[in-house]
């Protein structure tokens, strides 16, 4: 008999893995987004109430998910503050894992006294730090968050007072795990490296915008972040909900929150949609659906955090975790507007629309030798797991 017997999936959500290799915290292969949660906002986000929040994070623990994501800005702390209120109502601290971030200000100047001095509000700095987290703690109704991310680059503070003080904050048992949103690869190496060289804390997980049209964090982020141990959280992995077949883009108009943040005209998006509605339906799914399992199989280590303003919206993208790919299917959904690596990959590879890897290799070693490449690790998906029993 199995030792697990006794334990039953209430969903593909229940199937739990680590969050990285430098990470063993287990964590719901979805993180549920929180940015909607709150009513500040709404007039840019939406229109959310806080029973429907509540709502939403009852049926995603429900269903077997832990892994919660929000920030100190989102809806000026109201979103910290609603998961807080939730998780003490239902007495379920210690069976989440919540996320949350630092760096952008969360005091906003419209909702601030007008002589009000908020400098030090924002920012990587000692004192940014030290406002924001315990005003997160507060809000949060909690001593400690399990991850804490620095939610955005700038470089006014440097790599060692960065280091130091994220290290403390781990040290005072305030967060477990660090992460980082957002930043150059480059700036990730050396602040790890550093803190490897100095026995501090280093970043164990990265949260960045993937999906089938904006693949640029595979040029230096995803491979970064196998060479670190690295996890990858994903932000936008649905385009922003741009991904849509033509009859639901017709009826739907106006501008998505991601619109702003650069990437690819609405048409892209829409071919993309066609592409992978043709693929979604012959596993009873749609282009989102199809969207969400891309970037998961991408790479190891991949959760999308996905947010929305609806219960239906939730439980389709816990439905999409059966959804299987193929190769041939990815090879399909990338073909409609191939990624351009560019240099210094185009040079190395020489393919432009490859990158370097142990399985495709430079090709100065392609052409002085016959080259058997290591094949990358590929996930299991939950029917896989389940069927393998070592007792």
């Amino acid at each position: 008999m199995s030792l697990s017997s006794s334990l039953k999936a209430k969903s593909p959500l229940a199937y739990h893995r680590i969050l990285s290799p430098s990470a063993s915290i287990k964590v719901s292969p979805i993180c549920l987004g929180s940015m909607n949660f709150g009513e500040i906002w709404k007039g840019l986000l939406g229109k959310c109430s806080k029973d429907t929040a509540f709502s939403i994070m009852d049926h995603f623990h429900a269903s077997g998910g832990n892994f919660i994501d929000t920030a100190n800005m989102y809806m000026a702390g109201e979103s910290e503050k609603w998961i807080g209120e939730w998780m003490t109502a239902r007495n379920l601290r210690d069976q989440m894992v919540i996320a949350t971030k630092y760096t952008v200000s969360p005091k906003f100047a419209f909702l601030e006294p007008e002589e009000s001095i908020l400098s030090n509000y924002g920012g990587t700095n000692k004192k940014s730090l030290r406002l924001s987290l315990s005003q997160s703690l507060k809000n949060l109704q909690t001593d400690y968050v399990d991850v804490l991310y620095v939610h955005g680059w700038e470089d006014t503070a440097s790599i060692p007072e960065l280091m130091q003080s994220l290290d403390l904050v781990v040290r005072d048992g305030k967060a477990l795990y660090l992460g980082v949103c957002n930043w150059p690869a480059w700036v990730v190496v050396k602040a790890n490296e550093y803190a490897r060289q100095h026995a501090l804390t280093p970043f164990v997980v990265y949260e960045g915008r993937w999906n089938p049209v904006d693949r640029e964090i595979e040029r230096d982020v995803v491979p970064m972040c196998k060479a670190e141990g690295m996890g990858i959280t994903v932000w936008s992995a649905l385009g922003g909900g741009k991904f849509k077949d033509k009859t639901t883009a017709e009826k739907k108009s106006g501008r998505s929150f991601t619109d702003d943040l650069g990437g690819a005209s609405p048409e892209t998006y829409k071919k993309f949609g066609a592409v992978m509605e043709d693929i979604g339906k012959n596993q009873g799914s749609d282009a989102l659906g199809v969207a969400l399992r891309y970037c998961m199989l991408k790479a190891p280590y991949v959760i999308p955090i996905i947010g929305g303003r609806k219960f239906e919206h939730l439980q389709k993208n816990i439905d999409a975790l059966k959804i299987n790919l193929s190769e041939a299917d990815i090879e399909k959904i990338e073909a409609v507007v191939p990624f351009d690596f560019g240099y210094p990959h185009s040079i190395a590879s020489s393919n432009r629309y490859e990158p370097i890897s142990s399985s495709y290799p430079a090709f100065f070693i392609r052409d002085c030798c016959l080259f058997d490449g290591v094949e990358e690790v590929k996930v299991r998906c939950p029917t896989e797991i389940q069927t393998w029993n070592p007792c």
